[in-house]
């Protein structure tokens, strides 16, 4: 790519032409690098923030509900703390005309497999939110602690398993750096049969689970809305939190993961790459999705910016008490007293045996 710079003088009209193509590839390449930074530190930064909170309990939030929300978190942190640094990584030490090798097939291995791991979990957290709405007096028998664990342990095994061919170079499907994307990709194009069977056993599935399980709880949240307005309770009844949440959080996932899986199936079967900025922009959108998960699962919720603002003040008090008398925050006794009165705080109001609270449906029942 660069050899044209010891060109010799009768290839000067060819350093002149390749001039401003290589200018321009430049340009690109720096504005694609600090797209991804800055994505890469909000990811990190939202996900650090809700690691702090919830790693304690949380008023409303069963344990089952931290224990995929914790697994969503760590999901999406792998986004700006595995996937960017690595690609970013390749990207600086790889030269472009090299044909694929043992790194790039790892390093697209380690993307694929975070991108799919966060698809699985959001799917059991959908599924987990319907069980605790639709089954409220057999959600503890039905979502045990062990089959907790095993739905998450799944959603991180399976996905290496499924995607292992991928880290064999030489294998059943061709690995290449994409200069458009700045990312370790595979060649879907080779193994199309392959390539398919990935969308249908990854995309497709959790999908269907997440679209079925969100319609059927805001179908419920909206006749229950009703209801209570019938019976003249809506003065006391909260805002429509099922629209406010679900909405935005089905519409984000097939805004950040549609364009890619279509993308990677019309690789696959046509053979033919799209427009650079367009490759770019589909490949990164799904790790945009970890941030937005933070907003909508998690800083939506008040029961958790609550928690936040105490932990907020713990942490003033405990590394900055000049600060924290600044800002006027608590003594630390209030703080404590506060916290345990939040925590304490039954969820009678709150249904959230589920996610973050978006099943706020049966409040006045």
């Amino acid at each position: 790519m660069f050899s044209t710079l010891n060109s010799s003088a009768p290839g000067d009209s060819n350093l002149s032409a390749a001039d401003p193509q290589m200018l321009q590839e430049l340009t690109h390449r720096s504005l694609k690098v600090s797209i991804i930074i800055v994505l890469g530190v909000m990811i990190t930064l939202g996900n650090v923030a809700v690691l702090l909170v919830i790693t304690s309990s949380v008023a409303g939030w069963s344990r089952n509900s931290r224990y995929f929300l914790l697994s969503l978190t760590a999901a999406d942190s792998a986004f700006g703390l595995l996937v960017m640094p690595l690609n970013l990584w390749v990207s600086l030490l790889k030269d472009y005309s090299e044909g694929p090798d043992a790194l790039c097939h790892v390093v697209a291995f380690c993307n694929a497999t975070v991108y799919s791991t966060c698809m699985y979990t959001l799917a059991t957290i959908s599924l987990e939110r319907y069980i605790a709405v639709f089954y409220p007096l057999q959600y503890s028998s039905l979502m045990t602690r062990k089959r907790t664990l095993l739905l998450i342990a799944f959603a991180w095994c399976f996905p290496p398993f499924l995607l292992s061919p991928i880290s064999f170079p030489g294998g059943i499907i061709e690995v290449h750096f994409s200069t458009a994307s700045l990312v370790c990709n595979p060649s879907y194009s080779t193994n199309v049969g392959y390539s398919l069977s990935l969308t249908c056993f990854i995309f497709f599935p959790c999908s269907i689970i997440m679209t079925y399980a969100n319609l059927r709880v805001w179908c419920a949240a909206k006749r229950q809305r009703l209801k209570l307005r019938k019976y003249a309770c809506a003065r006391r009844s909260r805002h429509n939190v099922a629209s406010r949440v679900l909405v935005p959080v089905m519409a984000a996932y097939y805004t950040c993961w549609t364009p890619c899986m279509a993308t990677m199936i019309y690789n696959a079967v046509s053979g033919s790459s799209v427009p650079e900025w367009v490759e770019f922009v589909v490949v990164w959108l799904p790790t945009a999705n970890g941030f937005l998960n933070c907003i909508f699962y998690f800083w939506i919720n008040r029961s958790f910016r609550r928690k936040f603002h105490l932990v907020l003040q713990r942490l003033t008090l405990a590394l900055c008490p000049e600060l924290a008398d600044v800002l006027g925050c608590c003594s630390a006794s209030r703080i404590q007293f506060v916290s345990g009165v939040a925590d304490n705080n039954n969820s009678v109001h709150e249904r959230s045996s589920s996610v973050s609270s978006t099943c706020t449906l049966l409040s006045m029942a």
